[in-house]
């Protein structure tokens, strides 16, 4: 592991607005992006708040050390958020989706039995930190690196996201360049398979706020006819932490018929984003004449249609999203 001195390459620009004149750094301009980029390492976001607050921690002990002629505060907080990271990681599995696991279901009949032994995926919240691009926070892309060895996951996120010079990471990492690129190189390689981004649309794009809109409506209306013809032939619905999925519209909409049956047709939903992907709380009416939250609906829209579902339940979860538990009927 390497120290929390500060080496490699100076970003010109970082330094002289994090820097004060009396010597004293600035540490919360990086919080937002560090906890994006500990998210993408541990697909937990309560573990990266966690562990941006250990690098924070360790920053200002060693800021006496810090030398700003080489490296930038964020150069040099990155290189420590990545030790902390890859310290986190040792003897960890991977957090997955249900898709991960195993066959999808064929019955939507069957018991939804949470898996609380499995650490799963979370969602990423995006309005608590304020961030000007999140493609590379998208669900698919965090399910992918944790298929990842942790070091592999480092290099990527750091090169191909971050936009790092192989010699800073190679700095971070305390390893050479050319074992950076290698790395790289194999990590691309074991990510082939995690799909074109760029057919995926943005939640703020129109054609994807149509979809997600009239989704609300048929989903809110109890419609299922309506709501798979808003669904690709291939969609997936997964419901962490119960380790059940569904593949194809067909299933999709037996089983939205059961949740209606079982939950009833009184439903509230209202519109956010997780992960840069469009998304929707569902408010269910309880017995006290109030709507309680339920569940956390994350969209991947592609062409027009609904190809992905992440539909979130675990309270602690939906807690990261400061979602107001109770939502009058009135």
């Amino acid at each position: 592991m390497t120290d929390e001195h500060g080496a490699g390459s100076r970003d010109s620009g970082d330094v002289s607005r994090a820097v004060r004149h009396d010597g004293r750094v600035d540490f919360e301009p990086y919080r937002g992006e560090l906890v994006a980029y500990c998210y993408r390492m541990l697909g937990s976001f309560h573990e990266a708040e966690d562990l941006v607050q250990e690098t924070m921690l360790r920053a200002w002990k060693a800021r006496d050390r810090y030398d700003p002629s080489r490296a930038s505060v964020r150069t040099w907080l990155y290189r420590i958020a990545t030790n902390v990271c890859l310290t986190a990681l040792e003897g960890r599995a991977r957090r997955p989706l249900p898709s991960g696991l195993g066959a999808p279901g064929d019955d939507p009949g069957t018991p939804l039995t949470p898996a609380t032994d499995i650490p799963w995926l979370q969602p990423f919240p995006d309005a608590r930190h304020d961030m000007e691009a999140r493609a590379d926070l998208r669900l698919a892309l965090v399910v992918a690196l944790q298929r990842l060895p942790a070091r592999q996951r480092a290099v990527l996120v750091l090169r191909e996201v971050l936009q790092f010079s192989a010699a800073e990471v190679a700095d971070q990492l305390d390893t050479t360049v050319p074992a950076v690129n290698s790395t790289l190189q194999r990590a691309r390689a074991a990510l082939t398979d995690v799909g074109d981004d760029d057919a995926i649309t943005e939640p703020d794009d129109p054609g994807a706020r149509e979809v997600v809109d009239r989704y609300q409506r048929a989903f809110e209306a109890a419609d299922v006819p309506a709501l798979v013809r808003l669904l690709a032939d291939a969609v997936v619905l997964e419901m962490p932490p119960v380790p059940l999925w569904f593949s194809g519209a067909e299933h999709y909409g037996a089983f939205m018929r059961r949740v209606f049956e079982l939950r009833g047709t009184d439903w509230t939903l209202t519109r956010l984003t997780s992960n840069g992907q469009p998304a929707l709380a569902a408010y269910t009416a309880g017995t006290d004449g109030e709507r309680w939250l339920h569940s956390l609906q994350v969209f991947t829209v592609t062409g027009g249609r609904v190809t992905r579902n992440v539909v979130f339940t675990d309270p602690r979860v939906l807690d990261t999203f400061e979602l107001p538990r109770r939502m009058s009927s009135n």
